[in-house]
């Protein structure tokens, strides 16, 4: 039988596996499907956690999360589209102009 344990195992890999492409990766996107693998690690930590108790409240919560995330990666992709446009490469190391 599946229990919460399962559930929280599989979130703690899945997130770490977002860290881990987060700081090896330095290719934007892969960056941005990284934190967004986070998000979904953590909007699974919140559903099971919320079912364990009886709850709605984190069901409501990774709603909002999903929301957010959605918003971020519109952003995000738009943020590379434009920097693409102008120096033609999305690896992070090739950019000293974000720099302050």
């Amino acid at each position: 039988m599946i229990t919460v344990q399962h559930f929280l195992a599989l979130s703690v890999i899945l997130f770490g596996l977002g860290v881990l492409g987060l700081v090896i990766r330095k290719n934007l996107l892969i960056i941005f499907m990284c934190i967004e693998l986070m998000l979904n690690a953590s909007n699974l930590a919140l559903v099971a956690m919320a079912r364990h108790f009886g709850k709605m409240d984190g069901h409501v919560i990774a709603f909002f999360v999903m929301a957010i995330a959605a918003s971020e990666a519109a952003l995000g992709l738009a943020i590379v589209v434009t920097l693409f446009r102008s120096r033609k490469t999305i690896r992070t190391s090739d950019w000293r102009i974000l720099r302050g």
